[in-house]
């Protein structure tokens, strides 16, 4: 597995402009900004899966999409990696709990098989990437994105606040 290392700026400015809103507002300000800063990256990597037209539509590259709920077995995997994390708002980017998502990204050895072909070869399959490199090609401008679209919600939001405020105060 590699590591990617980024520089991120200018979140003490934001949380101090998000203390300034309702704790429910502000997650709306971070949910709606990283939805809109994801969905390109997930239209990347739907574009690079391969499609299997005899599945009638229920396929990798139809799974492929931004959300904020996991499988459960996604969800256990996520466990083991971020059980200590506070964040306060999480989206993802990526396949369905599809088994042969994984398999399509990062391909399989040649292997023996077992049970009712025991013995028999299996070729395995080739590497057919569609994450990494929707991520390599994005991920910049993901987080132009997100810094952009984070501003612009915040300032919708504050506001939004100011004024329902200013109507509580005249009422």
């Amino acid at each position: 597995m590699t590591s990617v290392t980024m520089k991120v700026e200018g979140f003490k400015e934001l949380e101090r402009q998000l203390e300034k809103l309702s704790k429910s507002a502000g997650k709306g300000v971070l949910r709606r900004s990283l939805k809109t800063a994801a969905e390109p990256m997930a239209a990347i990597a739907k574009s690079l899966a391969p499609d299997d037209a005899s599945t009638g539509g229920f396929d990798l590259k139809a799974s492929i999409k931004y959300g904020t709920v996991l499988s459960r077995s996604q969800k256990k995997a996520h466990r083991k990696m971020f059980r200590n994390d506070k964040a306060s708002v999480e989206g993802f980017v990526g396949a369905g709990p599809l088994a042969q998502a994984i398999f399509t990204e990062f391909g399989t050895s040649p292997f023996i098989n077992g049970g009712q072909y025991a013995g028999t070869q299996n070729p395995g399959i080739a590497a057919q990437p569609f994450m990494r490199p929707a991520w390599e090609q994005d991920k910049m401008a993901m987080l132009e994105r997100l810094k952009s679209e984070l501003w612009s919600e915040l300032e919708k939001s504050i506001i939004r606040a100011d004024a329902k405020a200013a109507r509580a105060a005249r009422g």
